[in-house]
């Protein structure tokens, strides 16, 4: 385990983390501190317990914001897929009833070219 000394409202804590996660730890205490920051400049010395709920609060309306978002695009990403597919089977169709439709003017071609020069009409393949 590594550790490493963040300071939130300049006072340090010392922590533990995963090995390589130490530049992570410390930015996060970062961002935390300038939630704290925030607050303290809006409401004063309101404590440090209230100060830290405060901004415990914060960010978790934020995480809860941003899970609403994914949760959005993830329908939206479903959505996509979905017409994609349907697209997809639609296309399929139409090259189907494309290639069924050359086949017949095809044969009739074959059986117009084939009364034009006075022999019996080809089957085509």
């Amino acid at each position: 385990m590594a550790q490493v000394t963040v300071t939130i409202d300049g006072k340090a804590y010392r922590m533990a983390c995963e090995e390589g996660q130490q530049d992570h730890l410390t930015d996060l205490a970062s961002r935390f501190d300038r939630y704290v920051s925030h607050l303290k400049g809006q409401f004063g010395e309101i404590g440090d317990l209230r100060l830290t709920v405060m901004a415990g609060i914060m960010v978790t309306d934020e995480l809860s914001e941003v899970g609403r978002r994914i949760s959005a695009l993830e329908r939206e990403v479903e959505d996509l897929k979905r017409q994609r597919e349907e697209a997809n089977h639609g296309q399929a169709r139409i090259e189907q009833a494309m290639a069924a439709a050359l086949g017949e003017v095809t044969a009739q071609i074959h059986g117009i070219a084939a009364r034009i020069s006075g022999q019996a009409p080809a089957t085509p393949s």
